[in-house]
């Protein structure tokens, strides 16, 4: 199979291209969410990695696994959209109170020890609150207007102006709150020294950790079909629907 250049690439256009990447970025603890339009290169070499040994591995990955990822670039926008409100924010609001009632039994029991915990608990808790904010802003103000770009583009229609005039206002604004959110989630795995379960601690605490970095691994592709997807084809949109 053709090697591939993706230097020529950013980050989110690879991870678009095949999902299974991000085990290789994840790895390299490369950002390919909220710092997706970062060139491949440069943010190789922003955690001191060499492109070429990345790229390696990249094209190891496409020649020998056979991907079970979906194809979320092939998808249609509204598709995508169905997916995020389906999954991601259902599944923020169903497992995000069940993980901060176990954080906070957890540091109830363990924070003597384990100090961090109660840093950990106070971002988990603040980023619950910031994401239900967040959600409810995409469901009643942008997304609505998206499924109506969709939908006036497969009748041939056109579709009256974005009441702000257009909608790169609002998605700077839900980039700017993913990469919040980014930096928040890098605290919780910093204090957490990677979401691994210290030698003392019990069945509970260690489930705790699983959770949070399972809850981390879903923001990322959350945010990934967001900005580096969804995004952009809405913008391509507004320019051809919106009169």
């Amino acid at each position: 199979m053709k090697q591939k250049n993706y230097h020529s690439c950013t980050v989110g256009q690879i991870v678009a291209g095949n999902f299974d990447t991000t085990k290789v970025f994840s790895r390299y603890h490369i950002d390919f969410c909220c710092h997706g339009n970062t060139p491949f290169a440069e943010a190789c070499r922003n955690r001191g990695i060499d492109p070429e040994a990345v790229a390696h591995e990249l094209n190891e990955l496409q020649e020998n696994t056979v991907s079970n990822a979906p194809d979320f670039a092939g998808w249609p926008i509204d598709l995508l959209i169905d997916y995020v409100l389906k999954i991601h924010h259902r599944g923020i609001r169903a497992k995000g109170p069940q993980i901060e009632a176990l954080l906070t039994k957890v540091t109830e029991a363990h924070s003597k020890n384990h100090p961090e915990l109660l840093q950990v608990q106070a971002l988990f808790r603040d980023s619950l609150l910031d994401l239900e904010n967040h959600l409810s802003k995409e469901e009643n103000v942008l997304f609505p207007y998206v499924y109506e770009m969709f939908q006036a583009k497969e009748e041939g229609l056109k579709v009256a102006k974005f009441h702000c005039g257009t909608i790169l206002y609002p998605i700077e604004v839900m980039e700017d709150e993913h990469n919040h959110e980014g930096e928040r989630f890098e605290k919780i795995s910093s204090l957490t020294n990677g979401f691994t379960a210290p030698e003392d601690a019990c069945a509970s605490f260690r489930l705790v950790l699983q959770q949070l970095k399972q809850f981390e691994e879903a923001l990322h592709e959350h945010i990934h079909l967001e900005n580096n997807i969804i995004f952009p084809r809405a913008l391509e949109l507004e320019k051809k629907e919106a009169i």
